[in-house]
């Protein structure tokens, strides 16, 4: 039986005490621009770190392999029924623990191992699991990669569709980790149709986005759709699997739990369903509608300030900086800007020379800074942090000074009160 001090952890375990403290500083204390990243609620945090953290319940809800599954079938039911109405899908399964095993699973449903597929190139703004050579897509399936079209730094439709119909893929993947465009998603379902290949979006970076309505949703055009749950959706880390089509469906539970996974975490998944209500709200729809005029107006001041960007702007919720615009690679830039207060990561760039480890841009995004209460006001303010901090990447006390101001801003809108 637990004592009375075995509820406080930092009488239990200090150490691990000591180093949450230092991470709660230290989002409080800097400016997150990481595209991918986002503060959860509360609400989110307090239900996955709730008692259902102690049940197991394999299966699906009413058809289980354990007993005692009642509430933990509840609370699954609820985030099935919620993330539906969220994006206006017919199905969806709630229990991928990533974004990365929900596309595991949709492949397996839709595929057989070695099958061909067309994705995103990674070193121009698509996802590991979009055909890496290192990950499990590009391991176990034929991929093949399109770009952007190198004048416009913009998806070509035309290249792709005629890339489509030199390779005939059985699968067609849109989607993005570092693409500041809108997607046009009823163009890619016609370049699938017309070569009879199936077509699969993984909408993680903007779920959040499209779930307010401010970008064109896939789930009307692929047969699956994938995402994770936290970066615009601002839930907990996970993922989610959403289709119209039932036979299919049928198959994207069964890869999920048996195929891939184990037991579901119902405590992630009630953290899910809470974030799918705080999205449900009027609210989000302002939360979203200012993410976006936080990005827009930052690419206006970065440019303004002498700082080329890829495309020249953006649609949605990030920026991608050619930090050879100030002279520095991504590594060198990314480095200065820790040192400043703001936190972001290097990233490749449309013909990138340097390797992925160096990089040729920065990505930044807004879903976090627009969490704490930024607005546009504030973006020529981060901008000019920004520049002074990549122009002054060797000079300590310019980078103090910097951090010094950005603290200063942190303390007048906290994450957390």
């Amino acid at each position: 039986m637990f004592d009375k001090q075995s509820s406080d952890l930092s009488i239990i375990d200090p150490e691990i005490f000591g180093i949450i403290q230092k991470e709660r500083t230290r989002q409080e204390d800097g400016l997150e621009l990481i595209a991918s990243e986002n503060y959860a609620s509360p609400a989110v945090m307090q239900a996955q770190g709730s008692i259902l953290t102690n049940k197991y319940a394999e299966g699906l809800p009413n058809k289980r392999y354990y007993g005692g599954c009642e509430f933990v079938d509840q609370g699954e039911i609820l985030a099935i029924e919620r993330v539906t109405k969220l994006f206006n899908a017919k199905f969806s399964n709630v229990q991928p623990h990533s974004g990365s095993q929900a596309n595991m699973g949709a492949y397996f449903a839709m595929l057989e191992v070695g099958d061909s597929i067309l994705g995103m190139s990674l070193a121009e703004g698509g996802h590991l699991t979009h055909g890496s050579p290192v990950n499990f897509s590009g391991k176990l399936f034929k991929f093949s990669s399109y770009g952007l079209n190198p004048q416009t730094e913009r998806l070509d439709y035309d290249m792709i569709r005629d890339q489509a119909k030199a390779l005939r893929p059985k699968l067609i993947v849109a989607g993005a980790s570092a693409y500041a465009r809108e997607i046009n998603f009823k163009i890619f379902r016609d370049i699938a149709d017309e070569i009879g290949a199936l077509f699969m979006v993984d909408m993680a970076h903007i779920a959040g986005l499209v779930a307010a309505g401010v970008h064109n949703s896939p789930i009307p055009y692929a047969h699956v759709t994938t995402s994770t749950t936290h970066k615009t959706l601002r839930g907990p880390r996970g993922g989610i699997i959403l289709t119209n089509e039932e036979d299919l469906f049928k198959k994207l539970n069964s890869n999920i739990f048996p195929g891939i996974q184990g037991g579901p975490l119902e405590h992630v998944i009630a953290a899910k369903a809470v974030a799918f209500k705080e999205a449900l709200e009027p609210s989000f729809v302002t939360y979203q509608k200012q993410v976006i005029a936080n990005s827009k107006a930052l690419a206006v001041a970065l440019i303004n300030n002498g700082i080329e960007l890829v495309t020249g702007g953006t649609d949605n919720h990030l920026v991608l900086v050619k930090t050879d615009s100030v002279g520095l690679s991504g590594k060198d830039a990314e480095k200065a800007l820790e040192h400043a207060g703001i936190t972001c990561n290097k990233n490749m760039i449309p013909q990138d020379k340097r390797s992925p480890f160096i990089t040729s841009g920065v990505r930044l995004g807004t879903p976090a800074i627009t969490t704490r209460g930024l607005k546009e006001e504030h973006m020529k303010l981060l901008a000019d942090w920004i520049k002074d901090a990549l122009v002054n990447h060797t000079n300590e006390e310019a980078l103090k000074k910097i951090k010094s101001s950005v603290l200063e801003l942190c303390r007048t809108f906290p994450v957390y009160k």
